[in-house]
């Protein structure tokens, strides 16, 4: 057996000139959806992030269940940049029905390791081609039934890139062990899969100097999550017990994350019974109405859909502010409208979520955009609703909720269970001595949020009527102008006291600049790296996060002391420029400029810092 290499035009023989290139490039791996090929990329990746390198993974999918294209990128940087890079190093292809455009979209210098029968080093002289004959290695695997024997030639491309990338074989075999596990033939038979690869391109290949992984020390003690199960650890830690929801892509795995950890954490030890309620429901307006049941009720309940799910939950979201009902709705956003596509990403529900429903209405949202602070969030989530008795939308998308992303442990909560302004029966009795009435919809304390009590509560005092019709202070059915009008105000109110207790917007960078950044969700990540890019270009920034909308008082004071804001985000409309011209004060909006990225792709580092160069005159 021989490299293809051996065989390309001399300019394509030459290696790079200078230094390899260390820690620092993405892998791109291009396969069919169905193929099994996600398994070996969670243990490639796995035993990077072992080797001590910072890691990220996104796995790129169709909506069918098998035969498309599927694509899965890791990301390995030794400075911690994990979001998106724009430029695929090493290519790994597969899939014959991709891979002429995969290789064509490859820069010059870039690595392409293929299945021999698709004979791709013809295509270009640029590009470092590497022919491997994974059919051939996976045949040699000894006995495996036939059915699996087609899915280790995925495992034989671990292989050759342990080889020719420097990774430390251990870590592929511990990756395994974590990947199969409780399934020893499964490992045994990976492992000699891995190793076939391994020893091909040892005796088969010539070296890959252009490209190495050395070992850190920038994962000890972190975990690889998604942010869905990031999201349902939250809930559990938030003291969820009902969830009704109705699947869709990409929220699914929310729900199906956490339906684990209720029957673990959520069982009576004394009976042995479960306290805890989960429905698939028949459609997602019915999976809310469940939701608002068990929170006017008392329980904490939550739902998890996306976009479409979202439209259809617009007349339970009115009914839920308007009677101020406790609910938490996870809205994980791909790419719309319609049906759109279900296995992409967007920051594409900010508008519609801010004001769901008709009428003068308002949600609440909180906007992670990190796996960390979709646990925490999700934890806060449950105390926000019920301190403001009202729908909570949490807003993650699909690249946080669905993709792997490096974090540290997430801590327990320290900050005790908050029921808000709940009466039991001891308060209406002191009420009742002090000569007092317990009237569901007064604002007693001047913070828009009302008393409420809890159905059940053994007091005469205790009963109210909840309704989505026109009702007064004490919750009777009213008309009049001036109990709507005094309720609408109130409810507006209440959403002021909310800005404070909503998370904050996170700032960094150069406070003295007169450029300003604002960004929210996953647009975090890449960011980061762009700020770093934009100050090697001579370009200093200062940039806010934004957290959760309301939107906090803080923002305007940002806008202020800026002469130019770029207000950066996942959509073609600007939603969160948007928001913020109907928010923020009219002069402060000549300041507001878009950058804006909608292809479904998550957004990358060098897509951000070129935008802005271009406004500033700088390239």
């Amino acid at each position: 057996m021989s490299s293809t290499l051996a065989a390309q035009p001399a300019s394509a023989k030459s290696k790079p000139a200078g230094q390899p290139i260390i820690n620092d490039f993405s892998i791109q791996v291009a396969t069919m959806n169905g193929s099994g090929s996600q398994s070996s990329n969670s243990v490639l990746m796995r035993a990077i992030f072992q080797m001590g390198i910072p890691v990220s993974g996104k796995n790129l999918f169709p909506s069918n269940i098998q035969g498309l294209p599927t694509w899965f990128t890791i990301r390995a940087n030794k400075d911690g940049y994990i979001g998106r890079k724009k430029e695929i190093d090493i290519l790994v292809c597969m899939n014959p029905e991709t891979a002429v455009d995969d290789v064509k979209a490859l820069d010059p210098g870039s690595v392409c390791v293929y299945d021999a029968p698709l004979r791709l080093n013809k295509i270009r002289s640029d590009v470092e081609f590497y022919e491997v004959p994974f059919a051939k290695l996976a045949a040699s695997v000894p006995d495996v039934d036939p059915k699996i024997r087609k899915l280790l030639a995925n495992m034989c491309y671990v292989g050759v890139l342990a080889q020719l990338l420097d990774i430390e074989f251990p870590e592929i075999e511990k990756a395994l062990a974590k990947q199969f596990k409780g399934k020893a033939k499964a490992v045994g038979v990976n492992v000699l899969a891995a190793k076939a690869g391994v020893e091909y391109a040892r005796e088969s290949l010539p070296k890959l100097d252009r490209f190495k992984l050395r070992r850190m020390d920038k994962t000890a003690g972190k975990i690889i999550i998604e942010g869905n199960a990031a999201a349902a650890i939250g809930c559990l830690l938030g003291g969820c017990t009902v969830v009704a929801w109705y699947p869709i892509t990409p929220s699914s795995s929310l729900p199906e994350s956490f339906i684990p950890l209720a029957r673990k954490y959520r069982m009576d030890p004394v009976t042995g019974k479960a306290t805890y309620a989960i429905v698939q429901a028949e459609d997602e307006l019915a999976s809310l109405g469940m939701v608002l049941g068990a929170g006017w009720a008392g329980a904490r309940a939550m739902t998890s859909t996306s976009g479409p799910g979202i439209s259809l939950m617009s007349e339970f979201a009115g009914l839920a502010y308007y009677a101020e009902i406790p609910a938490v709705i996870f809205d994980v956003q791909r790419v719309g409208p319609s049906t759109g596509l279900p296995t992409r990403t967007m920051q594409g529900d900010l508008l519609s979520t801010a004001f769901l429903s008709h009428g003068d209405s308002k949600q609440i949202m909180m906007l992670p955009g990190t796996v960390q602070e979709c646990c925490e969030f999700a934890t806060e989530s449950f105390n926000i609703a019920e301190q403001f008795q009202a729908p909570v939308f949490v807003l993650l998308d699909l690249d946080l909720g669905m993709n792997n992303w490096m974090a540290d442990p997430f801590p327990y909560p320290t900050t005790p269970i908050n029921r808000g302004k709940v009466l039991n029966a001891a308060d209406l009795e002191k009420l009742k001595a002090a000569g007092k009435t317990f009237e569901r919809y007064r604002d007693v304390d001047g913070d828009g949020i009302p008393y409420r009590t809890l159905p059940g509560t053994e007091h005469p005092m205790a009963a109210y009527f909840t309704r989505g019709s026109g009702h007064n202070e004490k919750a009777l059915y009213s008309e009049k102008p001036h109990d709507y009008v005094n309720n609408i105000d109130r409810l507006a109110r209440k959403y002021e006291t909310a800005k404070k207790a909503l998370p904050q917007p996170v700032v960094t960078g150069d406070s003295s600049t007169e450029i300003g950044v604002i960004t929210c969700g996953t647009t975090d990540c890449p960011m980061k790296e762009a700020t770093d890019q934009l100050e090697a270009q001579g370009v200093k920034i200062e940039y806010m996060r934004i957290r959760a909308f309301p939107f906090a008082d803080s923002i305007q004071k940002f806008i202020d002391r800026k002469k130019r804001i770029y207000v950066i985000e996942q959509n073609r409309d600007g939603q969160l420029l948007g928001l913020l011209k109907l928010e923020m004060a009219p002069e402060s909006i000549v300041k507001l400029r878009s950058i804006r990225h909608y292809d479904g792709m998550p957004i990358d580092a060098r897509t951000i810092s070129d935008a802005v160069l271009k406004q500033e005159n700088k390239r």
